[in-house]
């Protein structure tokens, strides 16, 4: 019988990475909690037409990528391919826009039906963030502010911030039409999803990886150029908080996103090395429209997702594997101190030390092996003679000095415990 494989696009998340996994969510974590802003858990699939709204029924995402499948309910289900539409639906249907400003935050798996590449999968995770009920430049900033905290927290570098405003839906009425009108001559030369793009949603050509397509628009209208007096002080003032802030970015006018709700503010995090041609780790905008188009009162919101998948490459380069750094690895051999490595196992666990037990059984030169390869800072010894008597042989695995204690006073020194072995450790060559 054959073995059965993960579906193309997912991958399992081996131990020896999940360190990094945790390294992140923790920073993150921190970070957003030090800021105010409050975890929200949304189901990973929701109605179709929550993602077709709110996403845009034109954009790439919803025509193409969405994993979407009927329910025995005869209902319409997506997996979610982002996290903001989920947020702003739990905002609506839970009350939350009549509590005040929320300043939220998520972090889960997402799905959609991509090329598989590099730090791109079909199941992916997303760490996001999301302000709810404020149109303050401040608001736009401030998340900024703690995406680049969050990656410098990470020890990232390299980083370059991408800046654009993509006005309001007037402006973008105004710039939409100068657009089509400069790219309909050339229509022929674009690429094939652009020219599909061309009358559907124009803005997206701005964005195309495709060469001869990007020389043409190397002269097209820019967006700057058709924005109000009120969206122009707007992205002034925003660009002003960055600099007050020692952020500095680069202003972008083909930067405009893939989602159709973003509005103002329109912002992007890429790798100048390190991830290849998928070189963008995060981005986000304001997005002012899309809590009323999805049924709620006019709320202004601004927000931003990485892709936590890039992260860890980057990460990779940058540190080796974190590893759990063990106290005690606990070697036993015989029936009776077996049972007792167990519960001295047990007993240093709950009071609070990382201890591993070997469970395997083996001749004691098997285990003092996978003890030295453990990592652990010292092993424990038990065979019939210490099950006798009641005590221990503790081993210190840097210097080889090794002692006898009775296993009632090694736990009734707990804490002069902790310091020796706070000092061995520091002497342990890494």
């Amino acid at each position: 019988m054959s073995a059965i494989e993960a579906i193309k696009g997912t991958r399992d998340i081996l131990p020896e990475e999940v360190g990094y996994w945790q390294r992140i969510e923790q920073v993150a974590r921190d970070l957003l909690n030090r800021a105010a802003y409050r975890e929200i858990r949304t189901p990973i699939f929701e109605q179709t037409e929550l993602f077709a709204r709110g996403i845009g029924e034109a954009t790439d995402v919803v025509g193409k990528e969405m994993y979407t499948f009927i329910d025995k309910g005869e209902r319409s289900v997506t997996l979610r391919p982002e996290g903001t539409a989920g947020v702003v639906r739990a905002y609506i249907e839970n009350g939350l826009h009549v509590k005040g400003l929320q300043r939220l935050w998520y972090l889960g798996p997402m799905f959609r039906y991509e090329n598989v590449q590099a730090g791109r999968q079909r199941q992916f995770h997303q760490l996001g963030c999301e302000v709810l009920g404020s149109a303050d430049p401040r608001a736009d900033v401030e998340v900024i502010a703690l995406a680049m905290d969050l990656l410098a927290g990470l020890g990232l570098k390299d980083l370059r911030l991408d800046l654009n405003s993509v006005g309001d839906p007037a402006d973008r009425q105004q710039y939409r039409q100068a657009l089509v009108e400069y790219l309909t001559p050339y229509k022929h030369a674009l690429d094939p999803d652009s020219q599909n793009r061309l009358n559907r949603n124009p803005m997206r050509i701005l964005d195309s990886k495709n060469a001869e397509t990007k020389k043409i628009i190397q002269d097209a209208p820019k967006i700057w150029d058709y924005l109000a007096p009120e969206s122009r002080r707007r992205f002034d003032q925003v660009q002003q908080q960055l600099t007050d802030l020692n952020i500095a970015y680069t202003l972008n006018p083909c930067l405009v996103r893939g989602l159709d709700y973003y509005t103002h503010t329109a912002f992007e995090i890429v790798a100048e090395t390190g991830l290849g041609a998928q070189n963008a780790v995060g981005g986000g905008g304001r997005y002012d429209g899309l809590v009323s188009e999805l049924g709620g009162p006019e709320t202004p919101a601004v927000g931003w997702a990485m892709g936590l998948e890039r992260l860890l490459l980057l990460l990779q380069q940058l540190t080796s594997t974190p590893v759990i750094e063990l106290d005690f690895y606990v070697v036993s051999r015989g029936e009776q101190a077996e049972a007792q490595a167990l519960q001295l196992a047990q007993t240093l666990r709950r009071a609070g030390f990382a201890v591993e037990l070997d469970l395997s059984a083996s001749a004691f030169g098997k285990q003092f092996k996978r003890a030295d390869r453990s990592g652990a800072v010292a092993c424990l010894i038990l065979g019939d003679d210490e099950a006798a008597n009641g005590t221990v042989q503790l081993k210190w695995l840097g210097s080889g000095d090794q002692e006898a204690l009775t296993q009632t006073d090694l736990l009734a020194t707990v804490e002069t415990l902790r310091h020796r072995l706070k000092d061995s450790r520091a002497t342990m060559p890494n």
